[in-house]
This record gives C-alpha cells, structure tokens and sequence, in this order.
C-alpha cells in the first residue's frame, strides 16, 4: 500500500509539473517573443492580444494536450511581421533579436527560481523536515513537494531555453542563426522544408541530441548553483 501511494504522489507530482510548464514556462517564453516584437516596432502580437502572461493568450489546445498526456506539447507561435520592424536595425536583426527573446527569458527566470530554491533550502521549515527525514521519523511531505516544484521549475526552464537554441526550423535557433547566415541558407531551407520537417521529428523522438542537450542543461543548471553560493554563505 504505501508504495502504492508513492507513485500516487509521483503521478500527482507529475502532472502538477506539466501545468507548471502550461500555465507559467510557456506564456513567458512567447510573452518574451511578443514583447521584443514590440519593443522592434511590430504591434502584430498585441494588436492580437498577445502581449500578455495570460496563459488562455497563449494556450493551444491541442498542444496542452500532448503535454498532458505524452509529456511534449507546444504553445501557439507569437505572429511576427518582420516589415513593421523599425529602421534602426535589419529585418534579419530584428527577426534574431525577437527569437532569441523566448530562450532568455527561461534563463532569467529560471535563475530567480534558483534563487527562490536556495533561500527555501535554507529556511527553519525546510531543515526541520530534512533533519526529520533522515532520521526516519513520520513528517510531512510538503517541504519536499515544494523543493520538487522549484526544482523543476528551475531545470525545465534551463531546457526549453536550450532545446529551443538548436538551429533546426521552426525553432527559435534557426532564426538566431539567420542572421549569420546569407538568403542563400534561407532558400535552401525552404527548398528543404520536407526534409527539414522530417530530421525535426527524428529529433524529437529520438535520443541523438539527450547527451548533448543534458550536458550543455547540466552545466548552465551548476552555473546558476555556483551563482547563488553566496545564499547560503549569507543566510547560514
């Protein structure tokens, strides 16, 4: 029965991460896109409402959905106008900067959810329960249910910044990298729209970039840790 009841808790704890991701990680990263928009002179995304943390502004069903359910889902895309950015700099710039917008805002927040996490774990609440729980005696779990949720938080943000840094249409690392590149690469890669399409979905579901990726997540996650040292080192 109780391990019956831990993975009860492991499900609810689960599904309570994929709401986070829904209704908080994905409206700040297309948020993050419309209001770079915004600031580059294109009202697109807020003319349609979209300049907003409301998550309903950028909630799309179906990718709710599989997120819910297979654990991958998507929000809609902020609509861009790259012909009302202003002068100041070139569409291929402004089309970047709006890009690159999203992936900095998760490490943003993802490094204040470090913070909030640090100063949790330094708190009398949470070295109550983790003096309680290693010697074994009957506690609640909720300190350990926050740290989970603050720990998620903080990694899955870190992920949908560098997942979403790889230069493969439609991701936001392929219009980073345009700007780098010549409307020779771009031709190229409408012309190989399918093929495109098809290595993005080998991608998904496979594990070819899961090295990779973690490690690239696991050092900019040690970063952050190495960045807020002095939490502990101030609050003792």
């Amino acid at each position: 029965m109780p391990l019956v009841g831990e993975l009860s808790q492991e499900r609810i704890i689960g599904y309570l991460v994929r709401l986070f991701i829904i209704f908080l990680i994905l409206p700040i990263h297309e948020y993050a896109h419309a209001w770079a928009a915004h600031k580059l002179g294109d009202d697109t995304a807020k003319y349609q409402g979209r300049l907003t943390l409301s998550p309903l502004a950028h909630l799309d069903p179906i990718g709710a959905i599989c997120l819910m359910i297979g654990g991958f889902g998507w929000a809609k895309p902020v609509p861009i106008d790259p012909s009302r950015f202003d002068r100041k700099h070139s569409i291929r710039f402004g089309v970047a900067m709006t890009a690159l917008a999203g992936p900095v805002s998760n490490l943003i927040v993802s490094f204040i959810g470090m913070i909030a996490l640090r100063i949790f774990n330094c708190t009398s609440y949470y070295k109550q329960y983790l003096d309680a729980y290693v010697e074994g005696e009957a506690v609640s779990n909720a300190p350990g249910i926050i740290e989970t949720m603050l720990l998620a938080f903080v990694s899955i943000n870190i992920g949908l910044a560098v997942f979403n840094l790889i230069p493969i249409p439609p991701l936001d690392g392929s219009k980073i990298l345009s700007y780098f590149t010549s409307a020779k690469v771009d031709q190229w890669f409408i012309r190989n729209e399918q093929i495109i399409r098809i290595v993005f979905l080998i991608v998904l579901v496979s594990p070819i970039l899961s090295g990779p990726l973690s490690v690239v997540q696991g050092g900019i996650f040690n970063l952050f840790v190495w960045l807020t040292n002095w939490i502990p080192a101030l609050i003792g």
